[in-house]
């Protein structure tokens, strides 16, 4: 009987032990095939300062300090059109009628008294501009200046203790930070959106080069993918903090709504601009004197020059700043002032925060040393001072900016005399179909020299006038004005 219950016990136990042997090796077997079948999850939200685990991409304060400084414009553009039907009986000869055009875009309030920063295309050639406040407040909005070449628009509005955002430093953006685009897309006003700086200095030949209308297009654009729709035109592009670092102005689409990239004008360019605008009254641009390209593996080989950095010097402009400071053919610009540059956009847009007579350090690369060329800049003409653009009452008011033609353009256009519409900014002379580059030769047959000439004659007329010229290209035209 002991001996039956001891093979009793022993068989128990056995039992047991293989029970529990047999659960743990199917524990472990399981859960090394969990293993091999789900990888390890974790949390991917970036700790808060404080060591929480709130994510810091809290954009709210940054949009709360930027929507009530961006506004929406809307515009109104009177426009001579054909009636189809009577091309029909008149051919050429049929009479013209007034359309309206309505247009929309944003702006950035720059100043508490009414200042604010648009895109040039947003207001271009507008009769009528309307600015929309957040709170649904309505101001007409006058244009103080324009400036095809970065298209940038400056506009006034008679309002104080306006809400307005600060300038940042476009300089120091960096790629991969983020940023958010606010403005109207769309008619949906005060609208944010967020994204991440994709590139800088990019070049994307949306302006186009037109000497005719002193149009010498400067691009170097932040490149994004914040979503921007027509309608954000002229609108913020602001960094985390609230700071205004561009102005948003185009978007790449097949479709001509946002597919994934937009682009924004550097807020330094975009602060000199205006700057220049509302003190001249027109932009104080400089140049280097120098004709460049960008620096390959081509060119490096071909020069001898040993890296793929800076911008060649192709060759220097008699009496330039380039030449006066010592600069050759053959160097390779490093750095101006203490940004360096790589590519033609970024030295453009380093060159365009500066004046004629300003005095810059640029930086370049000679035979191998680095040689420090101390320049002063200067204008289109070779001159080292401002040029203030003046502006007549009675021009501004037909919608008009003159100016005489030079002697070189007589000699091209085979004409004795003339005076150039160098801007539009809507009024009679953008509905009677006038475009910007037109010569004024004759006013009923009388001839005209100087801006001056233009605003006597038209002043002593009632009813219409004939206004006679030719374009650039050599196309002559004829004009009715009703005054």
């Amino acid at each position: 009987m002991k001996q039956a219950f001891g093979y009793f016990t022993m068989g128990l136990a056995g039992a047991i032990l293989a029970i529990g042997g047999n659960h743990l090796l199917s524990k472990n077997s399981n859960s090394a095939a969990l293993s091999q079948e789900r990888p390890v999850v974790r949390y991917v939200n970036l700790p808060n300062a404080n060591g929480g685990t709130t994510s810091a991409l809290d954009f709210t304060v940054a949009a709360e300090n930027t929507v009530n400084g961006v506004v929406h414009v809307t515009t109104e553009t009177a426009v001579n059109v054909r009636d189809p039907f009577a091309d029909l009986f008149w051919g050429n000869r049929a009479p013209m009628q007034q359309q309206l055009r309505q247009g929309a875009g944003s702006g950035v309030i720059v100043s508490t008294d009414g200042y604010i920063v648009t895109n040039n295309h947003v207001v271009e050639g507008a009769d009528k501009i309307q600015v929309h406040l957040n709170d649904n407040r309505m101001y007409e909005g006058t244009v103080v200046g324009r400036d095809p070449s970065t298209d940038i628009a400056l506009l006034k509005i008679n309002a104080e203790n306006l809400s307005s955002v600060s300038y940042g430093n476009s300089d120091n953006v960096r790629v991969g930070e983020w940023v958010l685009a606010v403005g109207n897309p769309m008619n949906l006003t005060s609208t944010v959106t967020a994204g991440i700086v994709s590139a800088k200095a990019r070049n994307i030949n949306l302006l186009q080069y037109d000497p005719t209308r002193d149009v010498f297009p400067i691009e170097s654009f932040i490149q994004t993918d914040a979503a921007v729709n027509p309608g954000n035109s002229g609108g913020a592009l602001v960094n985390v903090n609230g700071d205004l670092v561009g102005i948003n102005t185009a978007i790449a689409s097949n479709t001509g709504t946002y597919t994934g990239y937009s682009f924004a004008v550097p807020v330094n360019i975009v602060k000199k601009v205006a700057a220049d605008l509302l003190e001249f009254g027109s932009v104080q641009r400089a140049y280097l004197g120098v004709s460049i390209r960008d620096m390959d593996q081509k060119l490096a080989d071909e020069t001898k020059v040993g890296q793929i950095r800076g911008v060649y010097v192709n060759g220097v402009s008699d009496g330039g700043a380039a030449q006066q400071s010592g600069m050759k053919a053959g160097d390779v610009i490093m750095k101006v002032g203490n940004i360096d540059v790589n590519n033609v956009p970024q030295l453009q847009e380093q060159v365009s925060k500066f004046r004629p007579g300003n005095k810059v350090p640029v930086t370049v690369m000679r035979s191998g040393e680095e040689k420090v060329f101390d320049m002063t800049l200067r204008g289109k003409e070779g001159t080292t001072v401002a040029k203030v653009e003046t502006r007549s009452e009675g021009m501004t008011a037909l919608g008009a900016e003159l100016r005489a033609v030079t002697s070189d353009e007589m000699k091209a256009l085979a004409i004795q005399n003339g005076v150039k519409v160098t801007s539009i900014n809507g009024g009679k002379f953008r509905s009677s179909g006038i475009r910007e580059g037109f010569i004024i030769t004759r006013i009923d047959q009388e001839a005209v020299n100087r801006p001056e000439d233009v605003e006597r004659i038209l002043a002593n007329k009632k009813g219409g006038v004939l206004i006679e010229g030719v374009y650039a290209n050599g196309t002559k035209a004829y004009y009715g004005l009703g005054l």
